[in-house]
């Protein structure tokens, strides 16, 4: 009877130890964690200011991840993370699908800045007209020597779908976030990606955010502007956006906080500092 017992009490523990272990797999995050995640873009601004946030108090502890604008707001549309990072505005097809329940709060300004290979613009392709750049991502012009370059096929650079950054430049420059670009030769995931395909060609074109002009890629003048720091700041620049926080929903007090910080003085010392434009 004593064995009986001690086989029942063992096998009561364990099953209460399975039944504790199914409720602390199954439970939320701490509500002090605030999860970010989104554009790229936006990225570089969010990662040092959480640095900085996480630093200066103890109340919540902020984690960035990338995957793009579309991928971060999915994520705080299915509860999965707290702010979306996003390099364009919500979309009416995302209100349609999830409901307007998103609330918006602006973090910087942004440029999304043409940039060529080293060679071509030593070439003297220095600036491209609107038109110009919508033939090159439709496929009309395929040799540079068109253009006033050198005798050398257009090596296009073009960002993966669901990138807020290829929505705004092809909303702009080809006239619809859905325009189809058959002169693309390969798809970049990031800004990053972007800079080193054009930093590794000697005959590319791509596109990708103020913040990643420099180390060898520069910008070139769209319909005669350059992309610069003023240019951006007072609307000359056509190629520019606005940068967004987005929670779904009232954000939590974690996410309300740390928006709240980026806004402030410190997260817009810290934009400027990473190569974006200050609200």
């Amino acid at each position: 009877m004593h064995l009986l017992m001690v086989g029942l009490i063992r096998k009561i523990i364990v099953i209460m130890l399975v039944a504790w272990l199914a409720i602390v797999i199954d439970c939320p995050a701490s509500a002090k964690d605030v999860t970010v995640s989104g554009s790229s873009t936006v990225m570089p601004l969010a990662e040092v200011a959480a640095e900085e946030f996480n630093a200066q108090q103890n109340d919540f502890v902020v984690t960035i991840s990338a995957g793009g604008t579309g991928a971060g707001i999915l994520g705080i549309a299915e509860r999965k993370n707290d702010i979306a990072m996003a390099s364009r505005e919500i979309t009416e097809d995302e209100k349609k699908r999830f409901g307007d329940s998103f609330e918006e709060f602006l973090v910087g300004l942004d440029g999304i800045s043409l940039a060529v290979s080293d060679e071509i613009y030593k070439a003297g392709v220095k600036g491209l007209s609107r038109a110009q750049a919508k033939d090159i991502y439709s496929g009309n012009i395929t040799n540079w020597k068109e253009l006033g370059g050198p005798d050398a096929d257009v090596y296009v650079i073009s960002r993966e779908e669901g990138s807020g950054t290829r929505d705004s430049f092809n909303e702009i420059v080809l006239g619809s976030r859905d325009a189809e670009t058959p002169g693309v030769d390969t798809v970049a995931f990031g800004g990053a990606e972007v800079k080193t395909a054009i930093a590794g060609s000697d005959k590319a074109i791509g596109y990708l955010g103020f913040n990643y002009l420099g180390g060898g890629v520069e910008g070139i003048a769209f319909n005669g502007i350059m992309p610069t720091y003023e240019n951006i700041k007072l609307d000359l620049y056509e190629l520019h956006r606005h940068l967004y926080f987005y929670t779904f929903g009232k954000p939590t007090s974690g996410a309300m906080a740390f928006i709240d910080f980026v806004r402030g003085p410190e997260g817009q010392r810290i934009a400027a500092e990473e190569g974006f434009v200050p609200i």
